[in-house]
């Protein structure tokens, strides 16, 4: 069951903007980015407060995504990402983006913190970062 609401086209879109975002880190690291999209909508809190949907959290400017503004994110959403993205959108959660708002790729180690967020934990070239509970407790919420 889905833990946002999503139409055909919502899961199309997640599935571009995973792939990419993360594309070079397998299925795995687009499944994490989905946990953060998914996350983001899910939040109410912190810089995205009011983001209720997929594509509000897709294009949300600033602090939206970066692939968006890339060509490649507008190729058509393919069934193995499309997939994946399903995955997302009924809950399934992984380490260590389970409950992140944010990653990103450094140069070097992962930051303790982020925008006074703790780091949770890096996959591959992406380091991911989760609010507190007191901050965001819809995050943490369970489904």
């Amino acid at each position: 069951m889905a833990v946002v609401k999503a139409s055909s086209e919502d899961v199309k879109l997640l599935a571009r903007l995973m792939r990419a975002e993360a594309e070079g880190e397998g299925d795995l690291g687009m499944l994490m980015v989905g946990n953060v999209g998914v996350n983001r909508v899910r939040s109410n809190c912190l810089d995205f407060k009011g983001i209720r949907t997929i594509r509000q959290m897709v294009f949300q400017r600033p602090g939206g995504f970066e692939a968006t503004i890339k060509s490649y994110f507008y190729q058509r959403a393919r069934e193995s990402e499309i997939r994946l993205a399903r995955k997302v959108i009924n809950g399934e959660r992984y380490h260590p983006a389970s409950y992140a708002l944010w990653f990103f790729k450094p140069q070097g180690a992962c930051p303790a913190n982020w925008y006074n967020q703790p780091n949770t934990g890096r996959y591959k070239a992406h380091c991911f970062f989760a609010p507190t509970g007191e901050n965001c407790p819809n995050v943490y919420g369970t489904y």
